[in-house]
């Protein structure tokens, strides 16, 4: 075999283990961030607050003398509580909507087609359907030059987006 072979065969597996290493890397932080880091953060801040707090105040001494009720007590309200805190950043507050905002204008997928039955089924069936009817209207004389302008551009767009190519630009925050 030639080194071309060689060098293609290279650059695939090391496409592969790339392409592993960045799949676990992800999921290595959403499991830390989110659940890991969660437990341990709640563990932390219970037994900092009864450490550090509660064992230097006679009164709360009084209340929580030993760890595990405290601990106990304070899990029933701090999870619920923390539950309100999250209903209220996605219900109510504009924070939420901001951070789609910001996934929206940075999402590869909102200027190219995912792969799939996206870009192999629904929009080849769509670009076929448009360019009949358009044939259709054009036998028929119901288009102006401008809608067939119009329809056109539309057909050079789904075809872009069918081979792989991205329309747009992501959107610009204005912050």
């Amino acid at each position: 075999m030639n080194g071309a072979v060689y060098l293609y065969a290279f650059e695939k597996s090391m496409t592969i283990r790339f392409s592993f290493v960045s799949r676990l890397w992800f999921y290595f932080r959403i499991g830390y961030g989110t659940y890991l880091t969660f437990f341990l953060g709640h563990l932390s801040t219970v037994v900092t607050v009864y450490y550090l707090a509660i064992k230097n105040m006679r009164s709360l001494l009084d209340l929580f003398p030993h760890f595990v009720p405290f601990a106990m007590v304070s899990t029933l309200i701090g999870v619920p509580l923390a539950a309100g805190i999250g209903w209220v950043h996605i219900k109510r507050s504009t924070a939420w909507s901001s951070e789609l905002d910001i996934s929206q204008e940075a999402n590869p997928y909102n200027y190219r087609l995912q792969p799939g039955y996206l870009r192999e089924t629904l929009i080849p069936f769509c670009l076929e359907l448009m360019i009949l009817v358009r044939r259709l209207a054009e036998e028929q004389k119901l288009l102006t030059d401008e809608e067939k302008s119009r329809i056109e551009t539309l057909e050079k767009m789904l075809q872009t987006l069918i081979s792989g190519g991205s329309i747009g630009t992501p959107g610009r925050s204005r912050i």
